[in-house]
């Protein structure tokens, strides 16, 4: 049986004023002292404190709701996210709300602001991280104790995480391709509201600097996260160049890109893998059919619904504040027919991208390190 929670004259009460000083606070309405707004927040957080809103209607009719914003509706990589965000929450009594921002900071902003409306719980966030991005509405959550775990490091913001170390999987994916004779190698990057993209590039870049593989900007190729961002940047890109010019292998932000980049390739009459070798990144489940098969990083896509969503609703039910934790879960290259080596046949199986330092297995809330064999 859970505890009875905090109230708004729990914290009067422990800070040392009314409530309508609390109020105060946590509207940004009416003159309050420094000390003393910091006093108010200091109690929230440590009595896990948080406005009647939400526990209001919802809780009143025991009808609890966790949300989850993504930000492609139409990738297949976030179908298997919320599949897994779904069964957790469904084990524990919520509701899962799904909504998607689109790769846009104002549908995003907008897209919170709704979910916390129709009260919930608890919110899942895949964040609009461009350079450019007004990130006021998550500092806000942060600031009113809501409760959410992010699946995309928002840095500066202390927050419960579960993601893959996306630098480290692209930089195992392109030392296969080295290893396998590959010595002019582009990435296809995904789109600016990702740091998961500049991530990836960042992995190409240290694989190819610790050999003796040139990888400069002009290797990056601008595409987007879609396979017509894949389509149209392989027309332009491979069109302009002659067979001796162009590159041997190509990694590609995700799943979605590659298979626009092996359609453009197709038209222009290269051959994938012949002429070129082409990695994926996700292993979406259409992989498994599609005529050439494609070779790409596996994310544990179910495992990070679930967990983001087990972890949550932890920190929804608990009446003490819970430390964030951050999980990292292991990527795995899974090897098809869309490479080859340039000199010999390339191994089809499961390459395994543990980081450099080992590590076995870590419980939630480390590093978990295991990955699926053949």
């Amino acid at each position: 049986m859970q505890s009875k929670r905090a109230t708004i004259t729990d914290v009067a009460r422990l800070a040392g004023v009314s409530k309508a000083t609390v109020s105060a606070v946590l509207n940004d309405t009416g003159t309050v002292k420094a000390s003393t707004r910091d006093r108010v927040l200091s109690v929230m957080e440590n009595v896990n404190y948080r406005p009647a809103g939400f526990s209001g209607r919802a809780a009143a009719q025991n009808e609890r709701s966790i949300g989850l914003v993504i930000k492609e509706i139409d990738n297949p990589y976030y179908g298997e996210v919320v599949t897994g965000a779904r069964a957790a929450a469904q084990e524990s009594g919520y509701t899962l709300l799904v909504t998607s921002s689109e790769g846009e900071y104002e549908a995003e902003r907008k897209a919170v602001e709704l979910l916390q409306r129709k009260e919930v719980d608890g919110l899942i966030l895949t964040p609009v991280l461009d350079y450019d991005a007004d990130l006021s509405h998550l500092f806000e959550l942060k600031r009113r104790n809501f409760p959410f775990v992010l699946l995309e490091e928002l840095r500066g913001v202390p927050a419960g995480l579960i993601d893959v170390d996306n630098e480290e999987a692209s930089r195992k994916a392109v030392e296969f391709l080295i290893a396998q004779g590959h010595t002019r190698i582009v990435h296809f990057a995904g789109p600016a509201y990702s740091w998961h993209s500049q991530e990836r590039v960042d992995g190409v870049r240290r694989a190819c600097s610790a050999s003796h593989v040139i990888f400069g900007d002009d290797d990056v190729v601008r595409a987007g996260a879609h396979m017509e961002d894949g389509y149209r940047a392989g027309l332009e890109y491979f069109g302009a160049l002659s067979p001796a010019g162009r590159p041997t292998a190509v990694t590609c932000y995700n799943d979605l890109v590659a298979l626009g980049l092996c359609r453009a390739l197709g038209e222009l009459g290269i051959g994938v893998p012949t002429d070129v070798s082409v990695v994926g990144f996700d292993d979406i489940q259409m992989l498994e059919y599609l005529p050439l098969r494609l070779t790409t990083v596996r994310m544990p896509k179910f495992e990070m619904g679930q967990l983001a969503a087990q972890m949550l609703i932890r920190h929804i039910e608990s009446r003490e504040t819970l430390p964030p934790q951050k999980v990292h879960l292991e990527a795995e290259l899974v090897v098809r027919d869309s490479t080859r080596a340039v000199s010999q046949p390339a191994p089809r199986g499961r390459i395994r991208l543990a980081a450099a330092d080992g590590g076995g297995t870590a419980a939630a809330g480390g590093r978990a390190r295991s990955v699926a064999t053949p």
